[in-house]
């Protein structure tokens, strides 16, 4: 049986798009992510970064959810370190409550953004060391059984949201280890150690009351069109998009700027954080991702649409699910 897919939705604001714009578009991808048969869509955290609208996940979950109807919503992720874990419960057993049976709460401990964003959302470099605590206290308002006596989530308690712990190091693996929870690894843009963590993950986890045994999300990069050759030019440009946004922000380059910067020592992250992306034809992409789950020893895989355009990225993601067996008799 085919693994099952989900999808990161970064809520990308496009070239001369408004945040609305992108929230729009964050909701036609889950209602069709619906239809097509994936297994949850995901947003992740993010502050003062203009090309992405997903800085307030529950606010935007909220928004998705009430324009669904079965999908699973979720964060991935939420970071911790930004929020007080009683203000978290409230808000995703707001969401549970309001639609049962459909929310995610991945959580990580980075920034989400740049120290002096940091310092704007009040939380210093060392907020990040009670990552741990803050865990196990948000798992005790959302479970029942507050580790703060006298103090619950209303609402939020006893609704048991499933909680990932989100990583792109050995320190969430030992951690998801450790808590019996699930571990999501960010393999679409850090995957450097995405093979270390997932084996410790495995060898160390610890049954809980949430999970029995050990599931691991990979994440990965896709871009499927209907031929080879449409596919890796959508694959350029949208590396070449990320040079605009990590590495000349406030510039325009020309593609041929672009190319060059990628060639330099700078551009050649680009292309380390782009290691694991299946691109090519629907057939080629659901080979790679075939090969990529085995190497990742995933139990799940939630895919990036890197696509530069919105009809490009609905469109990969479609031929994907119909490629990968989502989309009955359209195989």
């Amino acid at each position: 049986m085919a693994l099952p897919l989900s999808i990161l939705d970064l809520a990308h604001i496009g070239e001369g798009e408004t945040a609305g714009d992108s929230l729009a578009a964050s909701v036609e991808l889950a209602q069709r992510a619906e239809e097509w048969g994936y297994r949850r869509v995901w947003y992740a955290e993010h502050h003062n970064m203009p090309s992405i609208a997903s800085s307030a996940t529950s606010v935007l979950i909220a928004h998705v959810a009430a324009h669904t109807r079965t999908i699973r919503l979720g964060a991935g992720g939420v970071m911790l370190p930004n929020h007080a874990p009683l203000t978290i419960a409230e808000q995703y057993g707001t969401l549970e409550t309001l639609h049962p049976g459909r929310i995610d709460l991945g959580l990580g401990r980075a920034p989400g953004s740049d120290q002096k964003t940091m310092r704007a959302l009040r939380r210093t470099p060392s907020s990040a060391d009670a990552f741990p605590e803050d865990v196990l206290e948000l798992q005790g308002y959302l479970t029942g059984h507050s580790r703060i006596p006298g103090v619950d989530a209303t609402p939020g308690k006893g609704t048991d949201v499933p909680l990932y712990i989100l990583g792109s190091s050995l320190f969430g693996a030992t951690l998801a280890a450790a808590l019996g929870l699930p571990y999501a690894f960010a393999s679409h843009f850090a995957p450097s150690a995405l093979e270390e963590a997932v084996a410790v993950y495995r060898r160390e986890f610890k049954p809980s009351a949430q999970l029995e045994r050990p599931y691991v999300i990979a994440g990965v990069n896709v871009i499927a069109a209907d031929t080879t050759e449409e596919a890796q030019e959508q694959f350029l440009a949208a590396k070449r998009l990320r040079v605009g946004r990590f590495l000349t922000p406030g510039r325009t380059l020309s593609p041929e700027e672009a190319d060059a910067v990628l060639q330099s020592p700078a551009g050649r992250q680009i292309e380390q954080m782009t290691t694991y992306s299946a691109v090519g034809d629907p057939a080629q992409v659901e080979e790679y991702l075939d090969r990529f789950a085995g190497q990742a020893q995933a139990d799940e895989l939630i895919v990036v649409s890197a696509a530069p355009d919105r009809k490009a990225w609905l469109r990969s993601l479609e031929l994907l699910a119909s490629a990968h067996g989502l989309l009955p008799g359209r195989r």
